[in-house]
Formats: structure tokens, sequence, C-alpha cells
């Protein structure tokens, strides 16, 4: 018989019979095959169709077709399929095995099919005609049985066609009413999955219709209950683009657990789908998939994903107690009779399936090398995809992807495969670079047919496939891409461009860095994904990375030599061209100039594939070829100057494969020879230097807040020292400059405060912790940067008349805004940014004809405008004075600046003062003066002179006693939220309370300082202007934990305390509701007493009751100013509102007055 076949092959014929006469014949024969013994009905091809599909139908009648096939075209084939079907009663299981035969044998069959379904269905609905539209449907059927890599899945064209308002059956209700019949007509010899198709994707219907589709659904559910298929019983994330009838609930319930395992892994919450399973679909919930997930196992001693999902199903009431214990019991039993059973079968269960495969792909290889074997090729990997299915079958019940459209999730940090997946996936990856080996050894790509486009399609097409094949990418170029030989990195360079062509078959990608982020995984293309594998850090990742991107960027340009230049940019991903850019100037000198020389493509191929392979030499070789430099002129393959920032400031600069000397000269040429220079629309700066400083900050911040995959999600903090040397010479040339054109300093701003204001500008400080964390983050990297750039650049010179001021404008609204945020003492910055602002006042004031004189008034300015600079200098003053000193002396000689000296001065007094009892002085600002005294009473060691110290302090120092006062609670609040910092809460708070006690000895007023809506208020305006945000949100806290000195007396001679009192209480209360009530310190972690470090609790009671202790004692006068919180306070603590509303009337005072009589 298969020597009978030989007649229709079309070489023998050659010039010997006209080729007319040869199609003539070929076209009778094709007819006569198809028309042939037409006995079957279309019911039967309906309920048969599945076991006609290309790798079930007898290989002569395929082979028959392909032979056939070789006189025309595609579009002739599928014509003359075409006229047969209108003119001739069919053989249906002929006609759709041609059908499969051409979709799985000619490339461009999927879109000529979709153009002949598009005409069937205009055909059917024009003249209502029930015979185009059952060939529609047994099309559409059966090409999609070839897999998704030859043809769309069923589900897909289903709702493409009928699924909007367009659609053909959407013209009229005659259209709509006619679907629905052809529709119920079918329903009696449909198979399960076609009914889930239309009862889950039914057709688009108007309103008023809605009858019609309802009618029909209750029909296809009736039929499903017949087939003993209730809708009830799909699955959570069934896959209705595939036809197997083979899963049964049992089956698909297993892949709804694996699923929701991999979601609950990613999220570590139960899946909304679950929950809404365990409520609204009760019966499959209960009967299918809560005895998939509690098959009984060997439980691992660690808990896994699995024992996690199911302990929080049993917390959240999901679990039946009587079938979690059955399930335990289960498990313990397993334990002990099937400890090694289970690897044993598993590793034996799959073995024959494999030993088939290979079989299939050893075939593949030998065709593949033979050029005239190559129409043979989809016939084989069309065999091989089938036995695919059969081997990946065994696992699937166990592992199944999600569905068609679902990201698919990749442990980057760690890919974890199963072992049958690990070994298919190694098995076709194998394949593919044997093959690729093999058929290069015979011809360069571009004569090497589609065939490696095709197995990959093919093995895209599997989508329970997707995932341990990503991850096995991962494992390979991520993890072990250096140890890699030649060979193994030409392939997979290779399998990457194919698997970019095969894209629109790959859903998006969600990597997991195996870690809680503060953001969502980011969802990645494949072309992305496989870029975010390529990393360059070290000497041994550079030197794979550039053979990697060399031999994929090579073989594409090879293998699609006479593509147009718009084809070539829709095939090469843009990252790799990216990649190439970045890499190629980097390792290569020659490349950092302009070249552009035309070479031979195959030589390019002959080099990657010679046996003394170089690399670099390779590299320049494409890097010279005027193809590839077209590319590189196009925008979406240009390399911007932020997205080489980015690739640089992830090299380990101890491990580079550069020296230190080669990267400072590659950085120079990068930035002042092709960036600065080049145009914006190419990524670069238009020559702006400060354009260039902006891309740099804002990209050292960026990379410094995203994950990496070699941190593990870890946040970088430190600066590169590289990129930051050059971010300092171009700010200090961009200061130069400006010098240069004085007579427009009135208009300059400092560019580089408003680039750190505008980044912060979308990050309000919300309630949020995650956000506050972030912004926290965020200002620490941007203190790191301006500690980190001359010192001088924090302040600008200006013109005022004649003279030359400094300007610290932009520095001081910066603090106030923003820095003050992140220190932990709550009114002082880090000692690194105070002596970073003092350096750099001194270095500015050169630029004035009188230095002191420029220095003085910055400081002068600084008690008004940014005090929390003063109070920075009196904290560190120990470490920064002589470092002022010694540089004011380096750089002038002379005495210091008058307001320098007033610092030492004042330091000197509060020291003399607290050891020696000197007078304190009496003159200069008072809170400079207590700022001074307060921090020298915490660096004095051993304590218990300040007590007599405050008793010395005379009766006219209330403001100077206040100040200390606020002082000592900022540092009370620190001990709270910082106890690392050395500040001991016990002590902090002890201090406060001598000092409220000598206030309260002396009468004097006090609560204002608590109290921000008065205007008596404005003299303690500057202490609260100098307090971060949190510490001011926090004063409440403060405030009551002073309670053990409010006394009686308070209560009358302060009419506003009651008024402070219970708007802090207020504050409090909301502090708790918003989630941002007070961390417990370590002691009172370790405290046997939670309220004697006060517990959020329980400084909220004790506010409480004070407060219902202290209003039946204040004054009249004292409600009257209350009155504006009565409402706020009633709802939020209706009993306290009473209270004061009780309170407040006079008549209830006068009988407060007659009870306390009593007593």
């Amino acid at each position: 018989m298969r020597f009978w076949l030989n007649v229709f092959n079309a070489s023998v014929y050659k010039s010997a019979v006209h080729p007319d006469s040869l199609q003539q014949f070929f076209r009778h024969t094709l007819t006569e095959v198809l028309t042939y013994n037409p006995l079957l009905k279309v019911s039967d091809a309906i309920h048969m169709q599945k076991e006609w599909s290309f790798t079930r139908t007898c290989s002569l009648l395929t082979t028959l077709y392909r032979k056939l096939f070789v006189a025309f075209s595609a579009k002739e084939s599928i014509w003359q399929l075409q006229q047969v079907l209108e003119t001739h009663e069919v053989n249906w299981q002929h006609v759709l095995s041609c059908v499969s035969t051409l979709v799985i044998c000619q490339a461009e069959a999927e879109q000529l099919f979709k153009d002949l379904l598009s005409h069937l269905l205009i055909k059917a609905f024009e003249n209502y005609d029930m015979e185009n539209m059952i060939t529609a449907f047994l099309i559409a059927r059966q090409a999609a049985l070839e897999g998704p890599a030859v043809f769309m899945p069923y589900s897909e064209w289903f709702k493409a066609s009928f699924g909007n308002a367009g659609g053909h059956h959407g013209s009229s209700k005659k259209a709509l009413v006619f679907l629905f019949e052809f529709l119920s007509e079918l329903v009696p010899f449909e198979a399960a999955p076609y009914l889930k198709v239309h009862i889950m994707y039914p057709p688009f219907v108007p309103a008023k219709h809605r009858s019609i589709l309802l009618e029909y659904i209750t029909l296809a559910k009736t039929r499903l209950a017949d087939l003993k298929v209730a809708i009830e019983d799909m699955g959570l994330y069934e896959d209705l683009s595939s036809t197997d009838e083979s899963v049964q609930p049992q089956g698909q319930a297993i892949r709804d657990v694996e699923k929701a395992l991999q979601i609950f892994e990613n999220t570590r919450k139960i899946p909304t789908s679950v929950i809404e399973a365990s409520i609204f679909r009760r019966p499959y919930y209960t009967s299918w998939f809560l005895p998939a997930l509690l098959r009984p196992r060997v439980l691992p001693k660690t808990p896994d994903v699995r024992m996690t999902f199911i302990e929080s199903l049993k917390r959240a009431d999901k679990i039946p107690a009587n079938l979690y214990s059955t399930y335990i019991q289960a498990c313990c039993a397993m334990k002990e009779k099937m400890r090694q059973d289970e690897s044993k079968a598993e590793t034996s269960h799959s073995k024959e399936p494999v030993e088939q495969l290979e079989a299939d792909l050893a075939a593949l290889r030998m065709l593949i090398v033979d050029q005239a074997k190559y129409d043979d090729v989809p016939a084989q990997i069309a065999v091989i995809s089938d036995r695919l299915k059969s081997v990946l079958g065994h696992s699937s019940d166990e592992n199944e992807a999600a569905t068609l459209n679902s990201p698919i999730q990749v442990d980057t940090s760690a890919p974890r495969l199963e072992p049958c997946h690990r070994s298919v996936v190694d098995l076709l990856l194998t394949s593919f670079c044997q093959n690729l080996i093999a058929a290069s050894y015979f011809n360069p790509p571009d004569r090497q047919g589609p065939c490696l486009s095709l197995f990959v399609k093919m093995m895209c097409g599997h989508k329970n496939l997707l995932p341990a094949l990503l991850g096995r990418l991962c494992q390979l170029i991520y993890h072990q891409g250096p140890s890699l030989n030649d060979a193994h990195i030409l392939g997979l360079a290779a399998f990457v461009i194919h698997l970019n062509e095969s894209r629109a078959l790959i859903p998006e990608v969600e990597a997991n860095f195996g870690i809680s982020q503060p953001v969502p995984e980011k969802v990645l293309s494949i072309s992305e994904y496989c870029n975010s594998l390529l990393v360059c850090r070290t000497e041994e990742s550079f030197a794979f990375c550039m053979r990697f991107c060399t031999a994929a960027a090579s073989y594409l340009m090879c293998k699609f030599p006479a593509c147009s230049h718009e084809d070539l940019c829709a095939l090469l991903p843009p990252s790799l061209v990216k990649k190439l850019q970045y890499i190629v100037p980097r390792l290569c000198l020659e490349a950092r100039g302009i070249l552009c020389e035309e070479g031979n493509t195959d030589l390019i191929w002959s080099s990657l594939s010679c046996p003394s392979l170089n690399y670099k030499r390779a590299s320049l070789c494409l890097w010279k070829q005027a193809r590839f430099q077209e590319l590189l002129k196009e925008k979406a393959f240009q390399l911007s100057f932020r997205e080489w920032l980015l690739l640089e400031l992830e090299v380990y600069p101890e491990k580079d494969i550069l020296s230190a000397s080669e990267r400072q000269e590659f950085h120079y040429w990068a930035i002042y020879q092709r960036y600065l220079p080049a145009p914006s629309a190419s990524g670069g700066c238009d020559g702006d230097l400060e354009k260039a400083c902006g891309v740099i900050i804002n990209t050292i911040l960026d990379s410094s807040q995203r994950l990496e995959l070699g941190s593990r999600g870890q946040s970088k903090m430190s600066v590169n020292p590289d990129i930051l040397c050059k971010l300092q010479e171009m700010v200090l040339e961009l200061r130069c400059r400006r010098k240069l054109l004085s007579g427009c300093m009135d208009a300059q701003r400092h560019f580089l405060f408003e680039i750190l204001q505008e980044r912060l500008k979308d990050r309000k400080d919300g309630s949020a912790l995650g956000e506050q964390l972030r912004r926290q983050q965020e200002l620490l990297l941007h203190r790191r940067i301006l500690v980190g750039l001359p010192a001088s650049a924090l302040i600008m010179t200006r013109r005022k008349g004649k003279k030359t001021v400094l300007d610290c404008e932009d520095f001081f609204c910066f603090v106030n805004s923003e820095l003050k945020n992140v220190c932990s003492r709550g009114y002082a910055l880090s000692y690194d940014i105070t002596a970073h602002f003092f350096r750099g006042l001194l270095n500015a004031s050169l630029d004035c004809e009188e230095s002191a004189e420029g220095v003085n008034g910055v400081l002068t300015a600084c008690q008004t405008k940014c005090p929390i600079v003063l109070f920075s200098a009196v904290l560190w003053w120990p470490r920064l004075e002589p470092v002022v000193c010694s540089h004011w002396k380096r750089l002038f000689g002379a005495p210091l600046a008058e307001e320098l000296e007033r610092l030492r001065e004042w330091q000197s007094s509060a020291t003399s003062f607290l050891s020696s009892g000197g007078v304190f002085p009496l003159s200069g600002p008072p809170w400079i003066l207590a700022a001074f005294l307060h921090c020298t009473v915490q660096q004095q060691s051993p304590r218990g002179r300040e007590r007599n110290a405050l008793k010395r302090l005379g009766t006219d120092k209330e403001q100077l006693l206040v100040s200390l006062l606020f002082f000592s609670l900022m540092d009370l609040i620190s001990a709270k939220i910082a106890p690392k910092e050395g500040v001991d809460f016990q002590t902090s708070l002890e201090w406060c309370l001598e000092i409220l006690q000598c206030l309260e000895d002396r009468s004097m007023s006090w609560p204002l300082l608590f109290h921000s809506a008065e205007k008596d208020s404005r003299k303690y305006c500057v202490l609260r202007s100098a307090a971060s945000d949190r510490h001011i949100r926090l004063l409440p806290v403060a405030f009551y934990s002073l309670t053990p000195c409010f006394h009686h007396e308070l209560l009358t001679r302060e009419q506003t305390f009651l008024y402070v009192a219970l708007d802090l209480y207020i504050q409090l209360l909301r502090l708790f509701v918003e989630g941002r009530h007070l961390p417990q310190s370590d002691q009172a972690v370790q405290s046997p007493d939670p309220g004697e470090h006060g517990d959020p609790l329980e400084v909220i009671s004790t506010a409480r009751r004070f407060l219902l202790g202290a209003i039946p004692r204040c004054p009249a006068q004292s409600f009257g100013n209350v009155r504006p919180l009565l409402a706020t306070c009633e709802e939020l603590d209706p009993e306290l509102g009473a209270a004061l509303l009780r309170f407040s009337r006079p008549d209830a005072a006068m009988e407060l007055d007659e009870e306390l009589l009593l007593f």
C-alpha cells in the first residue's frame, strides 16, 4: 500500500507531465477521497470527530493528503476543500482528518481557515442555512483539536463569533432564533466540554430576548445531567479551552486544589474563589474539592503550603471537624504503612511514555538534518505533541496550570519543579539544542526551514508544561548561566528567540521573589521575563550575558536574513538589543566609536559555531553589521541614559569584569561622550548638565527601591561609589557654572531639592503603615545622597545689592517639610547631615565678601526659619565643635564667627552650671539655652545634680523651663518608638516629672506647650515646628504619662487646661482608631506590668480615668472653652461627653459644691 502511494510523489513526474494536468489529477484524487463512501451522518461526525485528529488518523491517509497538498498552495488546498463541501456529499471522517492535516502541515492554514469559517457563517445567516452552520462548527472544532499552537481553542472561537453584539446573530431576532435552534439541535449529540463552553460563554443576547438563552441553557444542563456531568461540578479554575472529556470532577478538583495552593502560596490568603465555592457552590466544595485537598499523605515535619492552607481553612470553619479528624488519622496510618512506597511508584509511573517520547524526538532529529524531509517535520511534531499529552497526563492530576489567560506563577529566587515535569522539560530542551546543532552542521539557520519554530510553538501549546518550562529556564539562565557550555548557550539563546516568536501563545508571567513584597509583583511578558533572568553583576555573569545576547541576536539575524526591517523589529526583543548596547561598549573599546561596517551574515554564524569560540570577536562582528546599526536607530531599541544607569547600578564593583580604572574610563565615555550630548529623543540629556544630574539622582533612588533577584527582595541602601563620584563632579561643575553666570543668580532655584520634593509629591504620608515605611525609606536615601554630594551643594549664593549672600531657603524648606521626619530623637537631625550642612556653610561662605557675616546671617535665620538645625548642632556639639572649629581655621585662620562662638559659650555655660553651680546665662533664645541644658544633662553621668540645678534656676525662667520640658517629652517619646537610640524610658519619665514639678512649684503656665490652636502658644511654635510629625502626633501619650504631677490647683489655675487635656484625649483615641497607636518598647515587653511603660490601652484608660475625675473639679470658666470639642467627644466617648454636658451647666456645678461639703 505504501508503495502505491509513490504514485503521488510530484517529483516523479517533473517535466514529463504538465503542471496543470498534474494538479487536475491530484484535485480529482482529493475529491474522490473526500467523497468516498459518504455514509456517516452529521450526528456521527459531532460525536466521533475527536477520534479523527491528525495523530489518530491512519498514517496512510495523512501521508496521502500531504503528498496531494504538495501540488497546491495552502490557499488552493482549502479552496478545493470548500468546493467539495459545497457541491458533494462528503465522508466527514475524511474531510475532518483533511482539516487536521492542513492545520498541522501548512503554517498559513490557521488564518485561511478563520477566513473560511467567517465566510461559512456569513452564508449561513444570510440564507439561514443549517448546512453551512454545521460545516463551520465541525471545522472550528476539528482545527481546535490540534491544539492552540496551530489553531485557536474552540472556546475562543465561539466567544469571538457570538460573544458580542457585532456577531452575525445580532442583526435580528430571526438570526438569534436561528442560532439557538441550531445549538438546540446539536444538544442531543454534544459532548460535555462543548456544552460547558456554550453555558459559560453564552452568545450575546439582548435583554428583551433573554428567555431564548435561558431556554437553551436549561436544555444544555439537562443533557449534561444525562451525561452525569453537573454544571455545579465544574471546577473553580476549569480550562474551557480544552475539549478533553477524560477530566472527571475528581481530576478537575485536584487541578483546582493545585491552583488554589499556588494562589495561597503567593498571597498567603485563602483564594476568593474557594471562599465563594464554600458558600455558593457547597455541593462541589464538599463532594469534590475538600476530598481532593484532604487526600491522605505522609505529612512533612515542617508544614508545607498544603498543610498551611488546610489549617487556614480549618480556622475559618471551612472544613468540618469530623472530616479534618479523619484526614489526620489517615495520614498517620499512611506514615506507618507507606513511608517509601510513594516515591518508588512515582518514578516508575511514567517510564514507558517518556521512553516513547524519547524515540519520537530522536525520529524528529533524523528529519531535521535532512533538508529533503522537512515536509515530514510538522507531522512528526504533531506525533510528539500527542505523546506529550500522554506523558503529562500522569502528572496532570497533581499539577495543572492556570486557565488560558491566567498569569504563570514562577518562583524566580528558588524555582521548584516536579521531578516528572523537570525530566520532560529537560528532554525537550535537550532535543531542541541537539536539533539546532545538528541542523547547523549541514545548513545555516536561514536554510533550516520552520522546524525549530514549529517545535517551540508546539511546546507553548501545552499550557500545563509552561510553568515547569519557565522555571527550568530560570534555573538554567539565571542560576546556572555562567557554568553552561557554548552549545547550551547557543541552544538556549535560539530557544528564547523562538519563544518570543510564539509569545502570543504564552500567558504573562508573575515573578515571585520568595518574600512578602511592599508592592504587587509586576506581570511580565515572556521577553521581559527572559530579560530579567539575564543580570550583569559579576565577571562571570557579564561574560555569560554577552555570549547569550550575541548568540540570540546573531541567530535571529541569520535565521531571517531576507525579512524587512519592520519584520525584524517585530521579531527581536528590544530588551535583548538594549542589553547588547550596554555590554558590548563596556567590554569592547572598539564599540565606543561610530561603527557601521557591512559584514557577512554567515560569518557571524560561523564564528558562533566555531569550536574555538571568541565571543568578543563575535559580538563586535554583530555590532558592526549595518542591519544591527539600523536597529539601534529605532526608538524602541535605544538604551536610554536611565536604563544604562539602572544596569550599571546593579554591578558589584568588587566583582566587576572591569578594573577600577577601566570602569572609570567607561563611565566617563558613557556619561560625557555618549549620553550627555545626545538628544533626549534618543535617550540622552540634550547637553543639559542639570538634566543629567536629575536623571542620575532619580535613577539611584529608583534602583535602591527596586526589588533585586540576587538580594531576595532586599532593597539596596548603599549608593554605587563610582556613579556617586561622577554625580559629585557634575554638581561641582554646575556650581562653578552658576558662579560665572552671576547676573542670573537671583532667578536660580535649587534643582537638587526640586528633584527630591517632586519625588515625594506623589507619596502622601497616609495612614497605611506600609506607605509610611516606604516614605521613610525614601527619605533615608535622600539623606544619604545629600551627604554624598559636595557639602556646598546644600547652599546657594545670590547677589543682594552689591553683596553676595548665602541662600539656604530650599534646604530649610526640605528639612522642615521632610527631613525632620526621619530623626529618632524627634527634635534633631542625624549627625551626618548636620555636620555636612555646617561644612557646606563654611565652604559656601568663601564666596561672600565677609565670610563671618554670611555664616552669622544663616545661623540667625535658623532661629526662626529652621530651628531644628540649631537643635541638631546642640545635640551633636561635643562631636561637631572640633570639626567646625578646625574647618574654620583651615579656611580663614581668623576667630570664629560670632554665632558659632556663641554656641561654644552656651555649651560651656551649661556644663559649668550643672557641674560647679555657675550662673546660667540669660542672653539668647530660651529654647536654645534649654536645648543645651537638656543635652548636657543627658550626657552627664552619674546623674543627680540636675534636680539641684532646676532649683537654682530663677523664677523668671518660665520659657526656659517649659522648653526644657518639651525636649524631655521628645526623649520620652523617643524611648518608646526607638529604644535602641540610648534613651531610657524610665529615666526620661523621671526627668519630665521633675521639670513639671518645678513648674508647678513656681505656678508657671505650661499647658500651652501642648495647645497648637491658641494664639498664646506662638511663643512655643518654634519648638513644635522643630519636632517630627510623628513625635507631635504622639504628644498626647507623653502628656498622659505626666498625670502623677497633675494637681487639683492646676485645674483652677489654668483655665485652658481642660481644653488641652480633652483635645489630647481625642487625639489619643484617633491615634488608636487609625492604627497609629504607640508601639511598646522592649522594656514594656519584658515588664510584668503592662501599664508600667504605657501599653496603648492602658494609656487610654489612664487618660479617661483622669478626665472623669478632673471634670467635676474644673471651674465653670473652663467649660466655656471645650464646647467646640463636645460633638467629637460624644462620638468617640459618649460617657465622657455626657459628663462634660452635665458639669458644664451652672446648676450642676452648685450641686457638686454641696456634695463636696459632705466629705
